[in-house]
Parts: structure tokens; sequence; C-alpha cells
């Protein structure tokens, strides 16, 4: 007969505790910690972990990476060469880590720098059509899973939207501009 006890504490499986619980946890150890930010930064949090195990299969063993996608995205149908330093600007990230990715995407192929005859230190970046055809192909699949994501929304789509703009102007604000 197969043993149907429970599970000893040592090995049962224990909920994650909520923000809430956390905050109140840190607020009976430290009584003047503003625990506050806690609920919203951890839904955000969260919701960028379902957002990034959701489109995680698509990559897998594809010929980029999701963060190289983006990347891509803004060279796709761009009129003109990017800069290193206004493509990280508009994606909101370092120029260290935009160099770094750039130099991976031209050693395989998916963009291709040049000289920038108006600056020396800067240089045109424009994506290849190995990089144009690889987006073409990935892309639309992600958007796929992302409207799959945000259906049960319905109506309140445009209101949390609208909320998150507003959530990116004040961080923004506090921080300046990428």
């Amino acid at each position: 007969m197969p043993d149907t006890a429970s599970p000893s504490p040592s090995t049962a499986p224990s909920p994650s505790p909520s923000a809430a619980d956390v905050g109140a946890q840190w607020s009976a150890h430290n009584p003047d910690l503003d625990t506050s930010p806690m609920e919203l930064v951890g839904l955000l949090k969260h919701a960028t972990g379902v957002l990034n195990r959701a489109v995680e299969p698509l990559y897998a063993g594809a010929a980029l990476t999701a963060p190289e996608v983006d990347m891509l995205i803004p060279l796709r149908h761009a009129t003109s060469p990017f800069i290193a330093r206004s493509l990280a600007e508009r994606l909101g990230l370092s120029r260290a880590g935009v160099s770094k990715t750039l130099g991976k995407l031209e050693t395989r192929g998916f963009i291709a720098r040049t000289p920038n005859p108006a600056d020396r230190r800067a240089a045109l970046v424009t994506i290849t059509e190995a990089g144009a055809e690889a987006v073409d192909d990935l892309f639309p699949r992600q958007l796929a899973i992302e409207i799959g994501l945000l259906a049960g929304l319905g109506a309140d789509r445009e209101q949390v939207t609208k909320a998150l703009r507003r959530l990116v102007e004040a961080m923004e604000s506090h921080v300046g501009h990428p």
C-alpha cells in the first residue's frame, strides 16, 4: 500500500510569499523602512518573468536571442543608419551593453558597421539581409505570443498601457532620460 502521509515540513513545497507578506516582514524587522514600492516593483518583475518564460521556447535554438531581436527591430525598417549611442538611448540600454551585442551581431553577419564620416568615433550601424530575414522570421511569432499573453486584458488594455506609460515617465523623470 503506498504511503499517503503528508510530506514532511522540510520537503513540502511552500508557497512564495506575496510582496505584502515580505513587506510586512521587513516592516516588523525595520519599522522605519518604506516598503511601499515592493508590491508594484514585484509585479513588474513578475510580469517581465512571465513574458520571458512565454517567449523563451521561440528562441530555443534560434539564430538570435530575444534581446538581439529587440536590438535589430529599430534597424529593420530604418531609413538611415543608427549610431550605437542613439540605439542605446532608444532602447533604454547602456552603451556598453549595446556595443557588446552589436559586436556579436556583426560577427554573425546580422549587422554591418561602417565608419561615420561625420564622427570617426561612432560607426554607422545597419541591418544586413541575414539580420532582416531573421527578424522577419522571429518577430511576428514573438508578437503572436505577446498577443496571447495580453488577450485577457480586454477593454482594460488601454488603461493598463496608459498607467504603464505614466509609470515610465515618472521613473525617467527621476533618473533622467536614457
